[in-house]
């Protein structure tokens, strides 16, 4: 696939966030280089990879960082779009799977789906 060389993925192995990119990477078909990092002692690619939050997960394309699990995802999806779809393609239905996303991981009770969309219809 196109761009496929130099990914690399910072993280941990018990973060459940570096998890979810690298499941997004193993959905299409990518391989990256994974560098476990210890949060105890940053090294200086996680520090100059993620300045302001010195935080994984990070994924590295090219050279360029994309940090936050949910914006790699939605990278990841659109960058390598040839594949099977991550996101729904809808933009509602996208907006609504990010937002579950984002409720689940701050553990507040989120609905799935509009109501006015359960039958897969309903005005916008």
């Amino acid at each position: 696939m196109d761009g496929e060389g130099d990914v690399k993925v910072l993280g941990t192995v018990v973060s459940p966030f570096a998890l979810r990119v690298r499941m997004a990477l193993y959905l299409k078909g990518m391989s990256y280089e994974y560098l476990e990092q210890d949060l105890f002692d940053k090294g200086e690619l996680l520090v100059a990879s993620n300045p302001v939050h010195k935080k994984v997960p990070v994924l590295i394309h090219g050279g360029k960082p994309v940090c936050e699990s949910l914006a790699i995802v939605q990278y990841v999806d659109e960058f390598w779009s040839g594949a099977a779809s991550i996101l729904p393609a809808d933009p509602y239905d996208r907006a609504i799977a990010l937002l579950g996303s984002v409720c689940r991981r701050q553990g507040v009770p989120c609905v799935d789906r509009h109501p006015a969309r359960r039958d897969g219809g309903g005005e916008r």
